[in-house]
């Protein structure tokens, strides 16, 4: 059917007209028709679209409205990971100070240079949120979920209204937009009052009532939820010289239209992140959002490229943290729960309390020392924070209104969980159950460990399998699956006759094991892969090991007082000495170490650090070589290292070793060296 030219022409005028007064409304909040004005304009292009149905695209205004309702959410890939920011919990100055004196170490700079150049920006409390356009058009919104994987809230995206389907001027190929949905206060205050009114439940705080209203299987419900977003950085872009700092990339987004928060600053070192930190806290409680925070990005890209990322984190942000809401409460008992690793925390049972837009009945109180430092005892009065706005921790104890009655509390000597013995190294602040091979608390832990690569690679006993075998009553201890038959295994969810023939013949030939490889798999704290090849040399045999005391364990190169007195308590532990029994007679063949390469080897005792991507070794597979030859490697750069192995971008670590005069080798160089 053909569509009349006049009609045509007048969809696109409205189309425009209307994401015109959406922009001016939602996103500058300067309207300039009224409400009344706005309507006839979306109700005259909902009645064209309707009489030419062909009309309607997915970027239309009309569209916002929410489509079909999903039985669940589909995965998405990012195509650039939505990685998390370091959190400085220091709500002083200290915080901006500790962050640009880390950047200015990072980046080699000294006290003459000039002060670094960074982006301030709020730290919303919502939701992440990646927005896709292609060509201009929204394609798809995901959220973060695990950083590398989320879930398709496309359809629930497209309702709000500040959030443009198709950008203005000239957009990009591909521009992805990674942002905030959060709730303004007054938006959930008129949210509430009409629950209440319809009697449905309330919503607690702002942050829940925007991300349950993104993560709704019906559109037409986040529709009803009066959402907002603010844009702060990119994930992928393709067609796109992009500007040279972030405050560029900002500007850029705004003017494409997209939300972009008008509390932002360039600032210059430490002086001018602590002064954006002050002004915004002073400001916090005025402004129409919830904050938990402001964040601190370098400004220059290029920069940010030169700092890149350690582990999942990048190294060129940080989010400064504002005091916590406080309460106060009773503390009406102190529990001890037992970690995975085995530390034991105090936890206060406390009279209900809220706080922070949340009921807290249970704070932290992190170890034995922190009780002793606040005096807080059973029966106190307390003043209770969520550190961070999560964490709720019970900052300070009252003793002015303290009861005759109130108890001090003694840190148990037994676990909890188990029964075995409860120990505290010198060093450390945590208490810790000894018996990481048999408590019930350790048991998920110590068999991931056990089962890891790097220990007896049990190919095929991943963390789901492990949970199933244990939540099932089939496995307690690592002995355990060396019992296991293949039908035990057939038994458990998705794990067919094939699955489970696999995973008993990984089992199987990780008896035969190197005992250096044996001793790791133990979890011991403090024994890392090289300490267990120190010990597996120096010894010779697990019986040999299990039998020496903290002071002959000290006789071991790079063991000191510490690792010795961990090795001797796990070792001391009844428990733990009948699990590796039981291991040797389920016919573990542990083979010596083979130390004669390595004692005869120029790179015996030499420190290298590994930076960049290196030709045709993974950092693994390196660091096996050079730790095989007898050498050691470091995370970081210092007058001690011997050699820096450096590969394409090898970042600051390179120019570190230039400066300090250190050799740097490449892959062919090292591999030479440990011929």
């Amino acid at each position: 059917m053909t569509v009349p030219r006049g009609a045509l022409k007048r969809v696109s005028q409205l189309r425009g007209e209307i994401e015109r007064h959406n922009y001016q409304y939602y996103v500058l909040d300067q309207p300039l028709i009224s409400d009344a004005e706005y309507d006839r304009l979306f109700r005259e292009l909902q009645e064209l679209e309707a009489s030419h149905p062909e009309l309607i695209t997915p970027d239309s205004p009309t569209q916002r409205v929410g489509g079909r309702g999903l039985d669940a959410f589909e995965p998405v890939r990012h195509a650039v990971p939505m990685l998390s920011i370091r959190t400085e919990t220091d709500t002083e100055d200290s915080g901006a100070i500790k962050f640009d004196a880390r950047i200015r170490r990072e980046l080699g700079l000294v006290a003459t240079d000039p002060p670094v150049e960074y982006l301030a920006e709020l730290k919303f409390d919502g939701l992440a949120i990646s927005l896709r356009y292609e060509l201009g058009v929204l394609v798809r919104a995901a959220t973060r979920g695990d950083g590398e994987t989320g879930e398709d809230v496309t359809q629930n995206i497209r309702t709000i209204r500040c959030i443009p389907l198709r950008l203005r001027h000239d957009p990009p190929a591909v521009l992805e937009a990674r942002g905030e949905v959060y709730m303004r206060r007054e938006d959930f205050k008129r949210l509430n009052e009409a629950q209440r009114a319809s009697g449905e439940r309330v919503f607690v705080n702002l942050r829940n009532a925007a991300a349950g209203g993104v993560r709704q299987l019906d559109p037409k419900i986040t529709a009803g939820r009066p959402l907002s977003f603010s844009a702060y950085g990119l994930g992928a872009v393709a067609g796109w010289a992009l500007p040279s700092t972030h405050s560029g990339v900002l500007d850029a987004l705004a003017a494409f239209g997209l939300p972009v928060s008008s509390e932002r600053t360039v600032a210059l070192g430490a002086e001018g992140l602590a002064a954006f930190h002050r002004d915004i806290g002073a400001r916090r409680d005025k402004l129409p959002f919830d904050i938990d925070g402001v964040v601190y990005k370098v400004n220059s890209l290029e920069l940010q490229r030169r700092l890149g990322f350690v582990t999942r984190e990048p190294r060129w942000a940080v989010a400064h943290k504002f005091p916590a809401e406080e309460a106060i409460s009773q503390v009406l008992a102190i529990d001890v729960q037992v970690g995975r690793t085995g530390a034991l925390t105090p936890v206060a049972r406390l009279k209900p309390v809220f706080v922070g837009g949340v009921t807290v009945t249970n704070a932290t109180l992190h170890n034995e020392d922190e009780i002793r430092r606040k005096d807080v005892h059973v029966g106190d009065t307390v003043v209770v924070r969520r550190a961070g706005d999560v964490i709720p921790e019970v900052a300070r104890a009252i003793s002015e209104r303290r009861s005759p009655h109130a108890r001090r509390f003694v840190m148990p000597a037994k676990c909890p969980v188990c029964g075995s013995a409860v120990r505290r190294l010198e060093d450390e602040a945590v208490a810790r159950c000894t018996a990481g091979l048999f408590c019930p608390a350790q048991r998920k832990q110590a068999l991931r460990h056990f089962a890891s690569r790097r220990a007896m690679n049990i190919e095929g006993l991943g963390e789901k399998l492990i949970d199933q075998l244990v939540d099932s009553g089939l496995v307690a201890t690592p002995a355990d699956l060396y019992e296991l038959g293949a039908g035990a295994l057939e038994g458990l969810g998705r794990m067919a006759e094939k699955s489970a023939g696999k995973v008993i013949a990984a089992i199987e030939r990780s008896k035969r094991t190197t005992l250096a490889r044996f001793i790791y798999a133990l979890g011991i704290r403090n024994v890392g892969e090289s300490t267990a090849r120190d010990l597996a040399r120096h010894f010779g045999g697990i019986d040999a090991l299990i039998a020496v005391d903290a002071e002959a364990l000290e006789e071991v190169p790079d063991v000191g007082p510490v690792v010795a007195e961990s090795i001797a308590q796990f070792l001391a532990e009844r428990h733990n000495r009948e699990v590796i029994s039981e291991l040797l007679a389920a016919g573990m063949s542990l083979e010596a170490a083979a130390v004669d390469a390595a004692e005869s080897s120029d790179v015996k005792g030499k420190t290298f650090v590994l930076t960049g991507t290196l030709p045709s070794l993974t950092r693994d597979e390196a660091k096996a070589r050079i730790e095989a030859r007898g050498g050691r490697v470091s995370g970081a750069v210092s007058k001690k290292t011997d050699y820096v192995v450096a590969g394409s971008d090898p970042g600051s670590k390179h120019d570190k070793a230039e400066q300090l005069g250190v050799t740097i080798l490449d892959e062919e160089g090292l591999l030479k060296l440990l011929k």
